[in-house]
C-alpha cells in the first residue's frame, strides 16, 4: 500500500513537462521533492491531486486511481498548496463546515479537532472573520487547518512555509511529525533544504521533468559522490552542472 506514481509523463500541454517519473510514498514516510524553479514540482502533484491527467503512466493511492474510483482517491488524500485559496463569501467558521461535508465527516468528531487545531495556530477567536481580514500568513494556517481535519492515509504539501512566522512553522513540523507517527505517508516539496533534511527520509530530486536522483541522505550522497552530510552541499553537487544547460 502505498501512493504510487509510475512512469509518468504529463503538464499543461502536448509537449510534456514530466518525463518517465516514478516514486513511491509509504506510509509513516515524509518524502521531500526538491528541485529548481521550474523543475516540475508543481506539475507532479497537480497531476497526483487530480488537477491534470497524465498523458502516459499511472498514479495510484493503496492501488486505487482517481479514475477507477474518485471518491476512494480523493478520501484518501489531503492537500495544502503553496498559495491558499479560499472563498471570499464564507468566513472561517464556514470553510471548517465546507471541509466537514466534502470528506463527509462526523460533525461533532471533527469540529472537536477543528477547534483544538484553531488554538495551535491562534485562530479560535476569529471563527467568523472573512478572508479578507486575514494575512497570507493567516490564510495559509487556514488551509492547514481544513487540511488536518481528516485523518488522510496521504498528505501532499507544496511549499507550506512561504509566509508562516516561526512558532506556525515549529507547529505544522509537529502535526507532520504526529500525522508519520500515526502511518500517514507525506509528500512534501519545498525549497528549505535545512528543514527537508531535519524532517524527510526520503528525498526525490526533480530536474528539467526528470528524476535527477531519488533515496534517503546517504544514497543522494553517494550518487552526488561527495563526503559532506549537508543536504544543501548534496543538492548543490548535483544539480550545479545541469543550471547552464537548460
Amino acid at each position: 500500500m502505498s501512493l504510487e506514481v509510475k512512469n509518468l509523463v504529463g503538464g499543461y500541454s502536448q509537449i510534456p513537462v514530466l518525463k518517465n517519473i516514478s516514486f513511491q510514498v509509504e506510509p509513516g514516510q515524509i518524502v521531500g521533492l526538491i528541485g529548481l524553479n521550474g523543475a516540475g514540482k508543481s506539475t507532479t502533484i497537480n497531476h497526483i491531486i487530480g488537477l491534470l491527467r497524465p498523458q502516459q503512466g499511472t498514479i495510484m493511492i493503496d492501488q486505487v486511481s482517481l479514475q477507477q474510483n474518485p471518491q476512494a482517491y480523493k478520501q484518501s488524500l489531503a492537500y495544502i498548496p503553496e498559495m491558499p485559496v479560499l472563498y471570499t463569501e464564507l468566513t472561517l467558521r464556514e470553510h471548517l463546515d465546507l471541509t466537514i461535508m466534502a470528506y463527509k465527516l462526523n460533525r461533532q468528531q471533527a469540529w472537536k479537532k477543528a477547534e483544538r487545531l484553531l488554538k495551535i495556530f491562534r485562530l479560535d477567536n476569529k471563527l467568523d472573520w472573512f478572508p479578507a481580514k486575514f494575512s497570507k500568513g493567516m490564510r495559509q494556517k487556514v488551509m492547514i487547518v481544513c487540511a488536518f481535519l481528516n485523518d488522510s492515509n496521504y498528505y501532499v504539501i507544496d511549499e507550506p512555509f512561504l509566509g508562516l512566522d516561526p512558532l506556525a512553522t515549529r507547529d505544522l513540523l509537529h502535526l507532520i511529525a504526529a500525522e508519520k507517527k500515526r502511518g500517514a505517508g507525506i509528500l512534501m516539496s519545498t525549497h528549505v533544504l535545512s528543514t527537508a533534511q531535519t524532517e524527510c527520509d526520503y528525498f526525490i530530486l526533480l530536474h528539467a521533468g526528470k528524476i535527477k536522483a531519488q533515496g534517503n541522505l546517504a544514497k543522494l550522497r553517494q550518487q552526488a559522490g561527495i563526503t559532506s552530510n549537508q543536504l544543501d552541499d548534496i543538492y548543490f553537487a548535483l544539480t550545479e552542472e545541469d543550471r547552464y544547460d537548460e
